[in-house]
């Protein structure tokens, strides 16, 4: 049985709605921290990216699990709102996408390398949405820093194109970046904090496994 196939009988069954953008379903008695997270600083000689691939708990845990990736934050990216809130983005009105910085060693891992990670963690051929997500703010996008690095998502695109891992085109956005506002605390490493959800299990996990299949060699 595929995924979205147990996807459709566990909601069919359940009437759960098995999306990113609703509120986790918490352990009794265990209050979430709704403030937004703190951005890392950057070291010297560390470089970062910005990505968005759908919902973002799957993408933080693919990119986090790279090595020579320090940290992965979850966040929002290319909308016109200062310090967005998880719901505001959730209305898809106010232009971000999820999103995740990732903070890297360029010695240690390439951003060509990042980039075909990026590809490797999602459907990136899906427009403004991720399979059950649907939305602007589940788009695929890369938020590009200087020309050069422009250059490069384009020709990692031309790879991904080419890799026979898609009956269709590549829909990515290839968009200067602006700001990144790092999303609430309780987002932070959702997918490892919180295994017995119904969506991470059904729909992140199958996303993360694809992803390292792809990127063994590059795997912590």
């Amino acid at each position: 049985m595929n995924i979205v196939t147990s996807i459709f009988l566990v909601t069919l069954l359940t009437g759960l709605t098995l999306r990113c953008n609703q509120h986790p379903a918490e352990k009794k008695a265990t209050a979430i921290d709704v403030n937004p997270a703190k951005l890392p600083t950057l070291r010297s000689g560390e470089a970062v990216a910005t990505v968005a691939g759908g919902c973002f708990w799957a993408v933080q845990e693919e990119m986090q699990s790279l090595k020579g990736v320090r940290e992965a934050i979850s966040g929002y990216a290319g909308g016109d709102l200062e310090y967005p809130t998880y719901e505001q983005v959730g209305t898809d009105q106010t232009g971000h996408a999820e999103s995740v910085q990732i903070y890297y060693d360029p010695t240690v891992i390439s951003y060509d390398v990042v980039l075909d990670a990026f590809f490797a963690g999602h459907d990136a051929t899906q427009l403004n949405r991720q399979g059950p997500d649907i939305g602007k703010h589940y788009r695929s996008a890369i938020f590009y820093r200087t020309p050069d690095e422009k250059a490069r998502i384009e020709a990692a695109i031309r790879r991904e194109n080419a890799s026979g891992h898609h009956n269709a085109k590549v829909v990515t956005q290839v968009v200067p970046f602006a700001a990144f506002y790092p999303a609430e605390v309780y987002h932070q490493n959702y997918y490892r904090n919180n295994n017995y959800n119904l969506y991470i299990t059904l729909v992140s996990k199958p996303k993360v496994e694809t992803f390292r299949d792809r990127m063994e060699e590059w795997l912590k």
